[in-house]
């Protein structure tokens, strides 16, 4: 159970990667600032956890990088100052990890999960579509630095698209950077919901099992499947309804549900990757964007 802080507007990022659910970056960069002010982050914060809910993690993530605003390291700290019991969680496409004021900031959470596509620059560039400023080596390097310092869990997340990044080479420059890195996971993902670049291929269950047995290191997993999430405590029953019931009256895109029914776009992807899962809902992509429409 995790509530997510998100520290940016939708959607800057240092990171432009054609498999983004939550869209296009608007604003591709790695200026760091208080995009989000600090003040209004932690008057949020007191009045969702003033009742004390029941929380695994506080989770920073959301529509864009993380790390971009300047401030994460004195939210995080405020967190551990008051609620010390709870666990903290930074999800980071470790593209600022090479800064070592950025590496500082964030030692006082308890799991840390970079993401990691490629290894070539060649096949960073088309599936992450970086600032022009960055170098892949030098970003391994960052999160190699950050498992040299930091006390806490690393979890690698790699998101695999056919045809870009699931080649042997690309696998075996993978394989080396993760071995270099030496996280305490390395999370297998793929396509769950449509991306920024219409037509991309996900990689089969299959696939996944098959780059595990490849790369044959124990602490490679497959994260969960979207079928597989109604099973978990979390999932929202009213939530998935008011989905379906929005979608059944007029096709929706993400951001149309957004503005209807008030949730975070992440936490909707959620759901509908799930939904889509069981046939319920299909999507169409269109001028306007992807749409959602009920079976």
């Amino acid at each position: 159970m995790s509530l997510g802080i998100d520290l940016v507007p939708k959607k800057v990022c240092s990171l432009d990667c054609v498999y983004c659910e939550v869209g296009k970056t608007t604003k591709l960069t790695l200026e760091r600032m208080e995009y989000i002010r600090y003040d209004r982050v932690i008057s949020e914060l007191e009045q969702c956890l003033k009742g004390t809910p029941r929380i695994d993690f506080i989770t920073f993530s959301g529509s864009g990088e993380p790390t971009l605003n300047s401030r994460i390291g004195d939210v995080l700290t405020w967190i551990k100052t008051h609620y010390p019991g709870l666990r903290t969680a930074i999800l980071t496409n470790g593209t600022l990890l090479s800064d070592p004021e950025v590496r500082e900031s964030i030692l006082a959470a308890d799991v840390i999960l970079p993401s990691l596509d490629a290894a070539s620059q060649k096949v960073f560039e088309r599936i992450n579509r970086p600032t022009a400023e960055l170098d892949v080596a030098a970003c391994i390097q960052g999160v190699m630095d950050l498992r040299k310092e930091f006390t806490g869990e690393v979890w690698l997340e790699v998101l695999f698209l056919k045809g870009f990044n699931d080649s042997k080479d690309e696998l075996d420059l993978l394989k080396t950077a993760i071995k270099n890195i030496d996280p305490d996971r390395v999370q297998l993902n793929t396509l769950d919901r449509p991306g920024v670049v219409a037509d991309l291929i996900p990689l089969s269950v299959q696939d996944l099992q098959d780059i595990r047995e490849y790369w044959n290191m124990p602490n490679v997993e497959i994260i969960a499947l979207p079928q597989d999430r109604s099973a978990i405590e979390s999932y929202d029953g009213d939530v998935e309804s008011a989905i379906l019931e929005t979608i059944a009256r007029r096709p929706c895109t993400l951001e149309d549900l957004h503005a209807f029914l008030g949730i975070h776009t992440n936490e909707i992807n959620k759901y509908l990757g799930t939904l889509e899962a069981k046939g319920q809902i299909t999507s169409v992509t269109l001028d306007r964007g992807v749409f959602f429409t009920a079976t």
